[in-house]
């Protein structure tokens, strides 16, 4: 890991007509720029009215689906069979295996069946159609990650290990929920 200089070196400039846009390298690679290596971005987004389909309908899938409601998502569940609380939340619920085409529309899919085959599948459709896709069962084949959150009072804390430990995430989230 490389140290942070103070001031960062400035941006190298190339002509409009280089096709290389404004600046010849990313920062990252600028000499002297700390890197960290991220494998994901952190982000909170508004899925308020936006379509999310989750597909599989088990005990991960429930978890998932709770969290999408309270974010205001509409969502679809494809699942052929359901645990039974899924009748009772507000949810479109499709009662069969997946297809492509259930896709459409969708700005996120969550894969959440307990078939990997199938779970790799929908992964590889969604991002056929530029979907953003979280497969439970494969963190490698994630586009994003879920967070372990914690929420108080309009206070939302997200942890995370870059999907190498959901363990310890979680740990750590029941530890700071104990806190405050």
């Amino acid at each position: 890991m490389r140290l942070l200089r103070w001031p960062l070196p400035p941006p190298v400039r190339r002509g409009p007509d280089s096709g290389h846009g404004r600046f010849a390298a990313s920062p990252a690679a600028l000499p002297g720029v700390l890197q960290f290596g991220l494998k994901h971005y952190p982000i909170f987004v508004s899925l308020q009215d936006r379509p999310v389909l989750v597909v599989g309908a088990g005990k991960v899938a429930l978890r998932k689906t709770r969290g999408l409601i309270e974010a205001g998502a509409r969502v679809t569940v494809v699942a052929p069979e359901c645990e039974p609380e899924f009748e009772s939340l507000h949810v479109r619920l499709v009662r069969r295996p997946f297809r492509a085409a259930d896709l459409a529309g969708c700005v996120l899919v969550f894969a959440a069946t307990n078939d990997r085959l199938t779970n790799h599948r929908i992964g590889v459709a969604a991002k056929g159609r530029g979907i953003f896709a979280n497969i439970a069962d494969s963190a490698s084949e994630c586009d994003f990650i879920l967070p372990a959150r914690v929420s108080r009072q309009g206070f939302h804390l997200a942890i995370s290990t870059g999907g190498e430990n959901p363990r310890l995430a979680a740990d750590l989230r029941r530890k700071l929920e104990e806190l405050l």
